[in-house]
């Protein structure tokens, strides 16, 4: 086969690098079941008139084919008819839709998986990625309670992190009720379309927003002005709430949102996280229509550049068959977005490329069932290990294993009939026996090595 070229946002690990990624899937999984959620795995695919019904993703999507369609193909799967979903939010939607009647509500779900959008790839952003979701959804009705709960989940989660050496995070969150209430009392003649001015502050002058908000959503200066008040508000306890009242707005909607981000944020805040800030911050608007309460963004310190990391919120309407309707409450988190930046940069890595902890060596090849049944012993103990490939010297042997990452190679064979393994690294080498021996705890599986350990 022809040498060939990577394709530009698909990325690929290595197997080291793969060992950070499942480490971090491991971790998400671990915490998330914890607290009771199931892990789900919809199909990659769903039917393009669902997938673009937004109508603004449906440039992004990546349609499915067949190079040669058959006439007779099944309604739905001819060419156009089917894409890869760009996100989980919309699989989850049609998996709800589909097996409500199987399902006990709240459904608590997370899913860690791929997803695919044909976007200009740079870095954090890639045409595949891994994305990991965690969300609850009731029928017709969700207690409030349930967003303070799945955002706390996703916060212990990337605390959890820490373990494997992802730089400290920041949660911020806002209200989108507290926002259209801020606005309603303001007097703002389009509330929609100020909140999605205002969201753009990170991305335009605080002066160009203040004229984005008197041409785009009528506003006058005054009142554009109190918004990008409101957007400065910052803190990281509930002393928002006193800062927002003393800008002098009253609404009902304004005074149930403040309560909801107050509880948010006390609620995330309570224990102790080692490496996650929690922040209430009034700019956060996140522009989809659909998030109807509590609204989050994360943050990597020092890879800001990214931007956010991860998001979601609260939704009213997740799903609807027309007679039931499905609120939810949910949160991603950019799997590939945080690591392959991390992997790049040297931030993270993985301590081997395979998984053996121990080479059997080969003295000659009559002897090679004397080496598998050492490293069936060792097996069955639950130390991971492979048999050399060939009967080499041993000189070659153990540079066979230095190159694989493999730190101890044991030797079976008449000289050694007892066995003797040896740590190529330091060099020393002992009796053991293979029903017995145990290698040091930090190198019987591959880890995640940070940077300041490999310095």
């Amino acid at each position: 086969m022809a040498r060939t070229s990577s394709l530009s946002g698909f990325p690929e690990l290595l197997p080291a690098e793969r060992t950070v990624e499942r480490a971090v899937i491991a971790s998400l999984s671990r915490t998330f079941e914890l607290h009771g959620f199931a892990s789900i795995e919809p199909r990659v695919v769903e039917p393009m008139d669902r997938l673009a019904k937004g109508g603004e993703i449906d440039k992004e999507i990546y349609v499915l084919r067949r190079f040669q369609a058959a006439e007779d193909a099944p309604r739905g799967t001819d060419e156009g008819g089917l894409g890869l979903h760009f996100d989980l939010t919309v699989p989850f939607a049609r998996y709800v839709l589909e097996h409500a009647g199987r399902l006990q509500f709240p459904f608590r779900r997370f899913q860690i998986q791929p997803a695919w959008r044909g976007e200009r790839p740079q870095e954090g952003r890639y045409r595949q990625f891994t994305q990991a979701d965690v969300d609850v959804v009731g029928k017709d009705v969700l207690p409030f309670h349930h967003d303070v709960e799945v955002m706390r989940v996703m916060v212990e989660a990337l605390d959890a992190l820490g373990e494997v050496g992802l730089p400290e995070v920041s949660f911020q969150f806002n209200n989108r009720k507290l926002i259209q209430g801020f606005y309603r009392g303001l007097g703002m003649p389009d509330v929609t379309a100020a909140i999605r001015t205002v969201d753009k502050l990170d991305k335009l002058p605080a002066e160009t927003v203040a004229d984005l908000l008197v041409s785009d959503a009528g506003a006058s200066r005054e009142q554009a002005e109190r918004c990008l008040q409101l957007a400065t508000i910052r803190t990281a306890d509930s002393s928002f709430v006193e800062q927002v009242r003393a800008l002098g707005v009253v609404d009902d909607l304004l005074d149930e949102g403040l309560a909801e981000l107050a509880a948010v944020v006390e609620g995330c805040s309570a224990g102790e996280h080692r490496r996650v800030r929690v922040e209430a911050n009034l700019r956060i608007a996140r522009g989809l229509d659909y998030y109807t309460g509590t609204v989050v963004e994360i943050f990597m310190s020092g890879y800001e550049r990214l931007k956010s990391v991860g998001g979601g919120g609260r939704y009213d309407a997740l799903a609807s068959d027309g007679r039931t309707t499905y609120p939810g409450v949910g949160v991603s988190f950019g799997v590939s977005r945080t690591l392959i930046p991390l992997l790049d940069d040297g931030v993270l890595a993985g301590s081997r490329p395979v998984p053996s902890a121990v080479l059997v060596a080969v003295a000659e090849e009559a002897s090679r069932h004397r080496s598998d049944a050492v490293a069936r012993a060792l097996r069955d103990r639950g130390i991971p290990c492979e048999v050399a490939a060939n009967a080499a010297k041993f000189g070659k042997q153990i540079r066979y294993a230095e190159r694989r990452g493999i730190p101890f190679v044991w030797f079976a064979s008449e000289s050694f009939p007892d066995g003797e393994v040896k740590d190529i690294r330091s060099g020393e080498q002992v009796p053991a026996d293979a029903r017995t021996w145990e290698p040091p705890a930090v190198d019987r599986w591959p880890r995640v090595v940070v940077r300041d350990e490999a310095q």
